[in-house]
């Protein structure tokens, strides 16, 4: 992999001092060449990246999800920093030019992989959905997957759609439905929930589709409560050796996010994703995290960017807090 498909990040923010009482983001992270090696020893937790409008413009939503994980980073950068100890690794963007996708996305899940081989917990910055099929490709490559009783994989969705469509061309639309596939061909067990399910947003043949794959998963009606959804996930993750926890913004109702493809008509509460999120984080079981659909160009006073910053830095801090 060349350092030629990544793009350097930029951290800002306020600066109240250099001691560990005044840290923030901006001042906790570090930033090297993009291969995993190059991580300070420090670092307990990456971030990666994924600059792509390719699988939006593939699924016919509006584009400009390229600029997220800038936007996230401007976002984060004046966040109090809360762990005492360690830093975290930024290693840039992966960035997809065009509509080379694929291409893309097996670099993704090479950058994700090494990351994950080197112990960290590794935060992605999408990109659309299509984000997930390359975080999944990391996980897979990465070890964590392989050995005696083969760990169970389980992938919690918070989400308004199953983005498990048919279709020849992948995009943000199908990355659950390849997941299904490469995981059959694996000779393992599909795990997948999803919190947030729009019934007018998902169509019988997608409903028909989760059944058949034995996805769980709970409407957006009835994922009103924080406490009703929170055991939902210890449930769910209570099955499975190994999380990936993926968050679609568009999840949100819109007045929380409007800068997103596709915003909710009706929505999650926030309080409630953030439940959920920490639920899986306090699981002990989180490896790997993505939070996707972020539209800068269509966010209103970056208010969908201020609320992913948010839902990233409390499910960091989780992790690293629970790693000592």
């Amino acid at each position: 992999m060349s350092t030629s498909d990544f793009a350097s990040p930029h951290w800002a923010g306020r600066n109240d001092g250099d001691g560990p009482e005044h840290r923030r983001w901006h001042q906790a992270v570090s930033t090297a060449a993009a291969p995993a090696e190059s991580a300070p020893a420090a670092a307990r937790a990456s971030l990666i990246g994924f600059a792509c409008d390719a699988g939006v413009a593939r699924n016919r939503g509006r584009v400009g999800a390229a600029g997220a994980p800038a936007a996230l980073r401007t976002a984060l950068g004046s966040l109090a920093f809360r762990a005492e100890a360690g830093s975290v690794h930024d290693a840039g963007d992966v960035v997809v030019r065009g509509d080379d996708l694929e291409a893309g996305q097996r670099r993704l899940g090479d950058s994700v992989s090494a990351h994950l081989r080197d112990g960290r917990f590794v935060t992605i910055l999408g990109g659309g959905h299509e984000t997930a099929y390359g975080t999944y490709l990391g996980l897979a490559s990465s070890g964590l997957l392989d050995g005696d009783g083969a760990p169970r994989l389980g992938i919690l969705n918070l989400d308004a759609h199953f983005d498990l469509r048919q279709d020849p061309r992948p995009s943000s639309g199908t990355p659950f439905l390849q997941i299904a596939d490469d995981e059959s061909a694996a000779g393992r067990g599909f795990q997948y929930g999803v919190v947030g399910i729009s019934r007018p947003n998902n169509t019988r043949t997608l409903f028909d589709t989760a059944e058949r794959l034995g996805v769980r998963y709970l409407l957006d009606e009835d994922s009103q409560g924080r406490a009703e959804v929170q055991a939902w996930v210890e449930g769910f993750a209570a099955d499975v050796d190994v999380l990936y926890l993926t968050i679609d913004l568009d999840v949100l109702p819109a007045a929380v996010a409007p800068g997103v493809s596709a915003p909710a008509g009706y929505g999650v509460p926030y309080d409630v994703i953030r439940a959920a999120a920490l639920a899986a984080a306090r699981t002990g079981k989180l490896a790997v995290f993505d939070v996707v659909e972020l539209n800068p160009e269509y966010d209103v006073d970056a208010r969908t960017a201020r609320s992913a910053a948010r839902l990233i830095d409390d499910v960091v801090h989780e992790v690293l807090a629970a790693d000592g």
